[in-house]
């Protein structure tokens, strides 16, 4: 399969895949073969690799053919490498595939639908074998946003944005609290199942200095009532977890 075309010789705009890798060598080939699997026909894909030294730079080798760039050497983390890969995509959408993660078919039928340069499409993943997580309210989305192998982003997004290293977890989650206050960008849900996503990776750690950060974040991009709420419900819960105390 060709991963690399023109957008004139298909008819269709160029998605870029997106994968980070670090000591992945189990898990990469099968990403990897869940994209050539795809029907959508024009995807290119971008891997940077820190430093692997478990022999995934030997499946990246074995695979120079089918992928358009890759790289290895060190980086200061996830969302680093991200924004290093951002710098050498080539299509007009982008999407951030995890290297333990693959593509179902519903992928390519999201990527069909691609044709509003001003929306954000969205769909659900499978996360321990349920569908993860539906269509998501302002409030959702500000508490715990939408799985990032859920998503394509228009490629201007990053034109504009990038990911804010501060956060070595949740930079996703604040990237697209900004995209969702943007008043350019829409987002639009597609009920599909587009990916299948490892929640055992770096994602199911907790990010300290985001969540530290966070109250003040949902202020910033999505208006006083969410957070008030948000505030009001978090205050709530630690009353909640204090009241069998009280009680002994």
């Amino acid at each position: 399969m060709q991963h690399s075309l023109n957008k004139t010789e298909s008819g269709l705009p160029k998605l870029s895949i997106i994968i980070v890798t670090l000591n992945v060598a189990h898990y990469l080939q099968d990403a990897l073969n869940s994209i050539y699997a795809q029907t959508y026909p024009n995807i290119e894909i971008v891997i940077m690799d820190g430093l692997s030294t478990d022999g995934t730079v030997d499946i990246l080798k074995a695979n120079d053919d089918k992928i358009a760039l890759w790289r290895s050497e060190k980086d200061g983390g996830i969302y680093e490498a991200m924004n290093k890969a951002l710098d050498y995509i080539t299509g007009e959408w982008v999407y951030f595939l995890g290297a333990d993660d693959v593509l179902f078919d519903d992928f390519s039928k999201l990527a069909y639908e691609l044709k509003d340069p001003s929306v954000l499409y969205y769909a659900n993943v499978m996360l321990k074998d349920i569908k993860y997580r539906g269509e998501v309210t302002a409030y959702m989305h500000a508490k715990s946003t939408i799985c990032h192998q859920a998503m394509i982003y228009p490629k201007w997004v990053f034109d504009k944005y990038r990911f804010n290293t501060k956060y070595r977890i949740s930079a996703d989650h604040e990237l697209n609290m900004r995209c969702w206050k943007d008043p350019n960008l829409q987002f639009k849900y597609f009920d599909l199942i587009i990916a299948r996503f490892n929640h055992t990776g770096a994602s199911s750690a907790v990010d300290l200095v985001f969540e530290k950060d966070k109250a003040d974040l949902i202020r910033e991009n999505h208006g006083f009532k969410l957070w008030l709420r948000f505030i009001f419900r978090r205050f709530k819960g630690k009353l909640l977890r204090r009241e069998p105390a009280r009680f002994r």
